[in-house]
């Protein structure tokens, strides 16, 4: 080879190690909560999908639901060199130090489903979520609607206890309970966004309360929601009939309550938090576009009129 050719083909080289990287080359790390719910698998599922759809490697590392797992998982993304972190927290609080080590390591990250709290905000890209206090407040509309204007005990099964989700979805639930004085919260207690959890705190409801004094459940997702269902089925109660049911997520197990009239309402959560977390960050890689702080998802609520 010339000494001109050596040349031409090292300036080549040169050129395309300094290409941003395409869809093929990107490899992304996703830090999971678990696979606590219906929801959750689906999420999973489909974040793989979206991931093959656009030629990225996607490596998932489930948390089983413990914070330090996460914490671990992106400390080993960041060895690995990653192009981006997915993160979906359990909790909101307590990721300052990993997402600064991410920061300094220049990878962006991405959060899904769920929003940490403020103190964190310049240390992630964006975050592809719903408005989850919107979701609360569709919610009790629905049920403030069905009650019309009865006097109506409600329990509560809550989320994971520091999440977000959590948080929020009782904010906005509670928002309309205040303007509604017929409406009020006899019960609130956490399910852990498990189906095994929501039973067994929903036994304890009507343990306490007495079935009969209970006009409705609110769940902060589906798979309480069904556990719930059960337990009123084996307390000898009609759900869905003696007692009003709304939750979130629209996962398939509610609509078959749905379509069979032991629940009543759920309100939809997409799954599909990767595939805009995806575009987001292939703009970014690409042509450095910086993606807005918040990508929303769309909420939709359902009962047996949309015939689900």
């Amino acid at each position: 080879m010339t000494s001109k050719a050596f040349l031409a083909a090292t300036a080549l080289v040169a050129i395309t190690l300094s290409l941003p990287a395409t869809a093929a080359e990107l490899t992304v790390g996703f830090s999971q909560i678990g696979s606590e719910s219906g929801w959750r698998a689906a999420e999973t599922s489909v974040s793989k999908s979206e991931a093959t759809k656009r030629k990225v490697t996607l490596k998932i590392a489930d948390a089983q639901q413990k914070q330090e797992n996460q914490i671990k998982a992106i400390r080993s993304f960041i060895a690995q060199g990653v192009d981006a972190i997915f993160l979906a927290p359990v909790v909101s609080s307590g990721w300052d130090a990993v997402l600064k080590e991410a920061k300094e390591a220049k990878i962006p990250v991405v959060l899904l489903d769920r929003d940490i709290d403020p103190s964190g905000k310049e240390l992630y890209l964006t975050a592809v979520t719903s408005d989850s206090v919107h979701e609360g407040a569709v919610a009790g509309e629905w049920l403030a609607k069905a009650a019309g204007g009865k006097a109506c005990n409600v329990v509560e099964l809550q989320g994971t206890v520091g999440a977000s989700v959590a948080t929020n979805r009782k904010k906005g639930f509670d928002s309309v309970v205040a303007k509604n004085a017929n409406l009020k919260v006899v019960r609130s207690q956490t399910g852990d966004f498990t189906r095994a959890k929501g039973k067994e705190v929903m036994e304890s409801f009507i343990k306490a309360e007495g079935g009969k004094t209970i006009c409705a459940v609110y769940a902060h997702n589906d798979d309480m929601m069904v556990g719930a269902i059960q337990a009123m089925k084996e307390a000898g109660l009609k759900p869905g009939k003696d007692v009003l049911t709304v939750s979130i997520d629209a996962v398939p197990d509610i609509f078959k309550a749905i379509a069979a009239g032991e629940a009543n309402a759920t309100v939809e959560l997409t799954p599909n938090m990767a595939g805009p977390a995806l575009d987001a960050i292939m703009a970014f890689k690409a042509k450095g576009t910086v993606p807005p702080k918040w990508i929303q998802t769309e909420s939709k609520l359902y009962t047996a009129a949309d015939d689900p």
